[in-house]
């Protein structure tokens, strides 16, 4: 009988820790819709492409757009729009 209470508390205790958790966990950055991405800098391509893919609609809030500088290239084409 001993022995069966001992090994019941052990697995009890394991279970217990196993199921311990952090409550410092930081909470997930908002992204803010308006923003443009980092993503969207990487490159000229990357930039035209993220502009490109934002709906033209008059009625939209206006994107974030201060400090970011679109990226140039020296050596690319310039790239049409679309």
């Amino acid at each position: 009988m001993n022995m069966r209470l001992l090994c019941t508390t052990g697995i009890a205790v394991l279970l217990l820790a196993a199921c311990g958790g952090s409550d410092h966990d930081e909470p997930p950055a908002a992204v803010d819709p308006l923003a443009v991405p980092a993503s969207a800098t990487a490159s000229p391509m990357a930039y035209t492409d993220y502009v490109a893919t934002r709906p033209a609609d008059d009625m939209m809030d206006p994107l974030l757009v201060n400090g970011i500088v679109p990226p140039v290239s020296d050596e690319d084409e310039p790239a049409p729009l679309r």
